[in-house]
């Protein structure tokens, strides 16, 4: 899991000029001064082979992992960028000029302009060939994303829609509406009015509206195989729903500031905090089993990475830096938290002992070769932390990996 206490600031530059602490230590691999403005938003393309940025300057660009190089400068929006997000082949921008746009991810060039929302665009969401926003203008709305046009729109939240997730059809099996109504998949918003709806999209009908809450949901995420819908509020809870029926079926809470963030990983729910703190959930039955307390300010994202660790680029520092991980990640000897102050890392890692099971065995990877890891035997789960930001960390050639058995 990666957590970041900031998504302001840029991303790459050359590790000599002015590189930071992070953190107990580190320094950052590259550091962009490109932008002129804050960056609110990074969006990693599937393939890991580009890195999205959006900013308050108004553009966007795109870099390469491999590299650092900006590959592309976006720019066409008429104020700052709110978010975005990357596929393989497309990029997808929203401001808060009331616009979204595609890009090519090769030439920089904008391929559409999606225009209809009177207000700041929050958030953008692409699946199943279909382009969702949320907006400050109360309504959420599904976009053609070939052809641009606005093929529905969500009305029925009182202010503004600032999260989003989309339920395909293929995960509604047995879903209690009409097939023509599941064929569009459901669409999840969250609103500053406390609510959360769910919306038939082939219909644009509300399905059912999520109500609970004393205060704005910032933010949400679906399990869909047991149609549950996760979402944090400024009333500090996390509440889990069933979609279908609308029930709410159990409450989070031992944070003591707003929950700004949510991912869910292998059954368990991990929540990130403006009480500058993560914590990890049981998904089914809402106990906290783990609080992470390494961040100085509002935990603002979440990231959890597949079991992998990735690290910087051969150097003659990492057998030293990973044969000492390798024993203190024996789990008899691992404490609830090891502080590892990253050589050549962007940032110290945290490591923490995770909840995973059954134990994972672990090798490390490299594009020259691939060989097993010093003493690799089996290992608890873990989650991996960076103590400030992960802007600043770049795919690299090797990594530390965690297998399934």
């Amino acid at each position: 899991m990666l957590g970041c206490s900031s998504l302001a600031g840029a991303a790459f530059s050359s590790p000599t000029a002015g590189a930071g602490r992070m953190g107990g230590g580190g320094s950052a691999l590259r550091v962009c001064a490109e932008h002129r403005g804050g960056i609110n938003w990074l969006s990693l393309s599937p393939d890991g082979q580009r890195l999205l940025t959006g900013s308050e300057d108004g553009t966007a660009r795109l870099w390469s992992t491999a590299d650092g190089q900006c590959c592309a400068l976006l720019q066409g929006h008429e104020s700052y960028v709110t978010f975005c997000q990357l596929e393989n082949e497309a990029a997808f921008t929203c401001s808060a000029d009331c616009t979204i746009r595609k890009w090519d991810v090769l030439t920089g060039q904008c391929l559409q302009v999606f225009r209809g929302h009177t207000s700041i665009v929050n958030r953008i969401l692409v699946a199943n060939n279909q382009l969702f926003s949320g907006s400050y203008d109360r309504t959420a709305r599904a976009w053609s994303v070939d052809k641009g046009q606005v093929s529905r729109e969500f009305r029925g939240h009182r202010n503004c829609v600032l999260t989003l997730a989309y339920s395909a059809p293929w995960d509604l099996p047995g879903a209690p509406f009409e097939e023509e109504a599941a064929a569009g998949g459901l669409l999840v918003t969250g609103s500053t009015d406390g609510m959360a709806k769910v919306w038939q999209v082939a219909s644009g009908c509300c399905h059912q509206t999520l109500r609970g809450h004393t205060g704005a949901v910032l933010c949400l995420v679906l399990h869909t195989p047991s149609h549950t819908a996760f979402t944090g509020s400024t009333d500090t809870t996390i509440r889990a729903w069933d979609i279908l029926s609308g029930e709410q079926l159990r409450v989070f809470r031992e944070h003591q500031g707003p929950v700004i963030c949510l991912e869910l990983v292998n059954q368990h729910v991990y929540s990130g905090s403006a009480d500058r703190t993560a914590k990890c959930w049981l998904m089914d039955t809402g106990e906290r089993v783990r609080t992470f307390t390494a961040h100085r300010r509002s935990v603002s994202t979440l990231k959890y990475h597949a079991g992998t660790c990735k690290w910087p680029r051969p150097s003659p520092h990492r057998p030293r830096l990973l044969h000492p991980l390798c024993h203190c990640l024996s789990p008899s000897r691992l404490s609830p938290l090891q502080i590892f102050p990253g050589q050549g890392l962007s940032a110290s890692l945290l490591l923490l002992r995770g909840p995973l099971e059954p134990p994972l065995p672990f090798r490390m990877v490299s594009t020259e070769r691939q060989r097993p890891f010093p003493d690799n035997s089996g290992l608890n789960g873990i989650a991996v932390c960076f103590s400030l930001s992960w802007k600043n960390f770049r795919g690299c050639q090797s990594r530390l990996e965690w297998m399934a058995p």
